[in-house]
């Protein structure tokens, strides 16, 4: 099912030396325009979190977008998901595309991997926007038992037969998609991915922690918070900020799916949060 009403980019399957195939999103831009590289969040997929701002952001920047190991058309690892892994293949997708330094722009799970992008490989890194994300995700002890038995589930359902995986994506991943054309569609999206490495990238959000570091980020950074959230605390997406020197906050009045539920909101704060990260560091250099 295509998306409906949404205009979407040239896209396709890359290879990466050494690592696999995985699906990206690339729109030129204006000649000589900052990259910025969309990182979505947990179970969704590019096309699903971004596809409302890819048209708007294309207006100002060069958009590389990616669907994440095992979600959607991402590189299928034969390993277990690591979120250090989803980091080192951004820097693997602008090798490939010649691209030296660009703006990792994360939504929640897409926010650790902008963080591990910058930690991992800081001379390609030119600023951070990071969306409905955090330092940690495993606040609360509801969220530790949560995290915390994923390890045990995705090993139980590697060895379920491909039926009963496919009935429990249906009830716990897919189930939560009204029957419209837009939560169709959204639902087809999620399908695309790998249950085992769905679970195994929530374990891996789940260990998370860049609390330790997080204060040595030296480039211009922002973080869309968004006010409403009940999956990541806003206070929590405000200790990060607060832990950034550079940080500056843009607020999104919405809940943790207002990048889909009202790009109107959204895509605004979000276009606005890339011109001032690019614009700082511009003045950098």
């Amino acid at each position: 099912m295509s998306a409906p009403h949404l205009v979407l980019p040239p896209g396709g399957p890359l290879e990466l030396p050494d690592r696999g195939t995985t699906f990206i999103r690339h729109l030129d831009g204006p000649a000589d325009a900052p990259t910025v590289f969309l990182l979505h969040g947990w179970t969704a997929t590019a096309d699903l979190n971004w596809g409302s701002a890819y048209e708007a952001l294309g207006r100002h920047f060069r958009v590389v977008a990616i669907d994440h190991r095992g979600h959607g058309r991402g590189i299928r690892p034969p390993g277990r998901f690591r979120l250090r892994d989803c980091a080192d293949d951004v820097v693997a997708v602008c090798d490939a595309l010649g691209i030296d330094r660009f703006v990792p722009v994360g939504y929640s799970m897409g926010g650790p991997i902008a963080q591990l992008t910058w930690k991992r490989h800081p001379d390609r890194v030119d600023g951070l926007v990071l969306c409905a994300t955090s330092r940690s995700f495993s606040g609360s002890q509801g969220e530790r038992m949560l995290f915390g038995a994923m390890p045990a589930l995705a090993a139980t359902i590697r060895l379920t037969p491909g039926t009963a995986r496919r009935r429990f994506t249906e009830r716990y991943v897919t189930g939560r998609f009204d029957d419209t054309p837009v939560g169709r569609w959204a639902a087809d999206e999620v399908r695309r991915a790998d249950s085992v490495k769905l679970i195994e990238a929530g374990a891996s959000l789940g260990r998370f922690d860049s609390s330790p570091w997080i204060d040595r980020v030296d480039v211009p950074t922002a973080v869309v918070l968004t006010e409403l959230d009940l999956a990541v605390p806003p206070e929590r997406q405000r200790a990060l900020a607060n832990s950034i020197e550079t940080a500056r906050v843009h607020p999104v009045p919405g809940d943790h799916a207002v990048c889909v539920s009202d790009p109107g909101a959204f895509v605004p704060r979000l276009v606005e949060a890339c011109l001032d990260v690019t614009r700082r560091t511009a003045v950098r250099f």
